[in-house]
């Protein structure tokens, strides 16, 4: 089967080809002046179309027809995991961002925009408002205030999938709890095949992380906001993209930090310090949000390439349950083997509905 799954990013756009049991990847980088020269992010998708299609004719894919076209989800509605087909009300939550505005949107629009062409279906898969939390999890704490299931959806359950199987059980059986780290921290709960509860890593809320400040004191958030020194929405960009590790030290890559760290930098060596002690927190609470049955604990998203990283967390929650590392993100075999899930009759496409 051939299958083309489509991961659009901030100033990025991944492709993958899955064909002859293979995935052929490839990338496409954005300068960031033209991606702001959109007002809306919907309106990037003839600019993304175009590049693909300039990709794939490269490639000696132009031509291609494929069996189905998979695209990252974005911030539709609240859904339950799964593989959704991309209808006319999906189509128009991703355009007009039903739970918010992300590069992630254009992922079922240009599915749907590929699929056309080829004469096939279009999904997006786990999209990153999946919401299978408990009720006890949605409390805040101040009535009117809800919290809110926002994550890297679709890399934690392909790993937690990954995870179970190797282990010799199936996910909708396994207790585990998994954190994604990347230039923001998610940590999930994963019971029996539903992620029972997560930090809203999107939104200032748990651990922080390279580019994102994770949750902060109310007081102090108010505090800033009378004194001028942030409006609501400069805090809010300010929370999401330069908040943690950038800034108390003005960068993001992490190899720099540690960098820094083997000279002896003090600040650097408590700032990481203080992430590290922040994501073991995080997976401590959800140990008891799950009553202390965990299988594992899985660590997975770009910053587990760091072994520094990850040895001082399992140090800290080994504990717990067996701790087992997955660098990387594999968002695009996880799109085309939820695709091909659909197309060999193992799992059934959903249907979105607005409630």
């Amino acid at each position: 089967m051939n299958i083309l799954a489509i991961d659009p990013g901030s100033t990025s756009t991944k492709i993958g080809v899955f064909t002859q049991g293979e995935m052929i990847h490839a990338g496409m980088d954005h300068d960031r002046s033209l991606i702001d020269s959109f007002s809306e992010v919907h309106e990037q998708e003839e600019m993304r179309f175009a590049c693909i299609t300039e990709e794939l004719e490269k490639r000696g894919l132009g031509t291609a027809r494929f069996d189905a076209v998979v695209g990252r989800g974005g911030l539709v509605r609240p859904v339950t995991g799964g593989v959704y087909r991309v209808c006319d009300n999906l189509l128009s939550d991703l355009k007009t961002g039903a739970s918010g505005s992300h590069a992630s949107n254009l992922g079922g629009i240009l599915a749907r925009r590929f699929a056309v062409t080829s004469g096939c279906e279009a999904f997006i898969v786990d999209p990153v408002v999946v919401d299978e939390l408990n009720d006890v999890a949605r409390l805040s704490g101040l009535a009117g205030i809800e919290r809110k299931s926002i994550f890297h959806a679709l890399n934690q359950k392909a790993v937690a999938r990954r995870v179970a199987e190797e282990r010799g059980g199936s996910y909708h059986q396994a207790h585990l709890i998994v954190a994604h780290m990347g230039g923001g921290v998610t940590v999930g709960a994963h019971k029996k095949g539903r992620v029972i509860d997560v930090n809203n890593g999107l939104n200032g809320d748990g651990p922080y992380a390279p580019e994102r400040s994770g949750s902060l004191p109310v007081e102090g958030i108010v505090s800033a906001l009378k004194e001028g020194r942030y409006t609501p929405d400069t805090l809010v960009r300010t929370v999401s993209r330069q908040g943690g590790i950038f800034s108390y030290l003005g960068i993001v890559d992490l190899r720099e930090v540690e960098r820094l760290m083997e000279e002896g930098d003090a600040e650097a060596i408590l700032v990481w310090g203080g992430m590290v002690y922040q994501i073991a927190k995080e997976i401590g609470g959800l140990a008891a949000a799950m009553d202390g049955q965990v299988d594992a604990v899985v660590l997975t998203g770009g910053m587990a390439h760091s072994r520094r990283l990850t040895e001082a967390i399992t140090e800290k929650i080994e504990f717990i349950a067996d701790v087992v590392v997955v660098p990387g993100e594999f968002e695009l075999e996880a799109l085309a083997d939820g695709a091909l899930r659909v197309l060999r009759g193992e799992e059934e496409a959903k249907e979105y509905e607005i409630r």
